[in-house]
C-alpha cells in the first residue's frame, strides 16, 4: 500500500475529486480525514473506519485549527495535507457583484491560505501538501474572472510555500484538473443549454475527446501525496486530456 499508516486531510473531500481522493487514499492504507461543510454517508463509507468525517468551513480560522489539533490527537502528526475546497461560479467581469467576488475569493484564496497555515505546525518531517488549482488558470474563459484569479493565485501560493517549508523536506505541488465530470460544473450558476454548449466547445479541444473523471484526478492526487513523487516540488500537474497542453 502506498500511503500506509499515513494520515492524510482533504478539504472538500464530500464530493468530486475530494471524495475520489479520500476513496483512493484510504483504499492505499491512508487513514483518512475528510474536511467538508457537511457530511455524508458516501463520503463516510469513502474514509472508512480508519478514518472520519469533520465538518466546518474553511474560511473559518477556528474550524481549521480544531480540525488539524483534533486530527494530530487522534491520528498523529499529518503526512499528506490535499488543499482541495473551491468554489465556481461565472459572471462577465462587469456583471460580477461584490457578494460574488467576495465569496469566491474567501473560499478559494482565503480558505486555501488559511488551511495551509492551520496545517504547517502539524505536518511531519517530510510531509506532501497537494492544492487544487484548474486549467482556468491558463487560460481566458469567459466568465471565469474570479475564478480564474483565484486558482492563478494558488500557483503563486504553491511556489512560495515550496520554498519556505523545503528545510523541513516538505513537498508542496499543485494539481491542475482539466474538464472533470464533477458537481461542480452543475454549480457555475449558468442555464442548462448554455451549459451543454459551453462543455460541448471545451470537449472540442481535448485531444483526448472527452472529460476526466473524478478518479483519474485522485490518482494523480495519489502520485503526489505518495513516496513515488519523493523528488517532485513546486510543480503544477496538469490532469486535462492533453486540454491547452498540445
Amino acid at each position: 500500500m502506498q500511503l500506509y499508516n499515513q494520515v492524510a486531510v482533504i478539504t472538500g473531500a464530500t464530493s468530486g475529486i475530494g471524495l475520489a481522493s479520500a476513496a483512493a487514499f484510504a483504499r492505499e492504507g491512508a487513514r483518512v480525514v475528510g474536511f467538508a461543510r457537511h457530511d455524508s454517508d458516501e463520503a463516510s463509507r469513502a474514509v472508512g473506519t480508519t478514518g472520519e468525517i469533520v465538518c466546518g468551513d474553511v474560511t473559518n480560522a477556528k474550524d481549521l485549527d480544531s480540525l488539524f489539533a483534533g486530527t494530530q490527537e487522534r491520528f498523529g502528526p499529518v503526512n499528506i495535507v490535499f488543499v482541495n475546497a473551491a468554489v465556481v461560479k461565472l459572471s462577465p467581469i462587469g456583471d460580477t457583484s461584490d457578494e460574488l467576488f467576495d465569496e469566491i475569493m474567501d473560499t478559494n484564496v482565503k480558505g486555501a491560505f488559511q488551511t495551509l497555515r492551520a496545517a504547517i505546525p502539524y505536518l511531519s518531517e517530510g510531509a506532501s501538501v497537494i492544492v487544487t488549482t484548474s486549467f482556468l488558470n491558463r487560460i481566458g474563459f469567459a466568465g471565469a474572472s474570479v475564478a480564474s484569479m483565484t486558482k492563478a493565485a494558488l500557483r503563486s501560493l504553491v511556489r512560495v510555500a515550496a520554498a519556505e517549508l523545503a528545510p523541513r523536506n516538505i513537498r508542496v505541488n499543485a494539481l491542475c484538473p482539466g474538464a472533470i465530470e464533477t458537481p461542480l460544473w452543475g454549480k457555475l450558476g449558468l442555464p442548462q443549454d448554455i451549459l451543454q454548449a459551453a462543455g460541448a466547445r471545451i470537449t472540442a479541444q481535448i485531444p483526448l475527446a472527452r472529460w476526466g473523471k473524478p478518479a483519474e484526478v485522485a490518482n494523480a492526487a495519489l502520485f503526489l501525496a505518495s513516496p513515488a513523487s519523493s523528488y517532485v516540488n513546486g510543480v503544477e500537474l496538469g490532469v486535462d486530456g492533453g486540454l491547452h497542453q498540445i
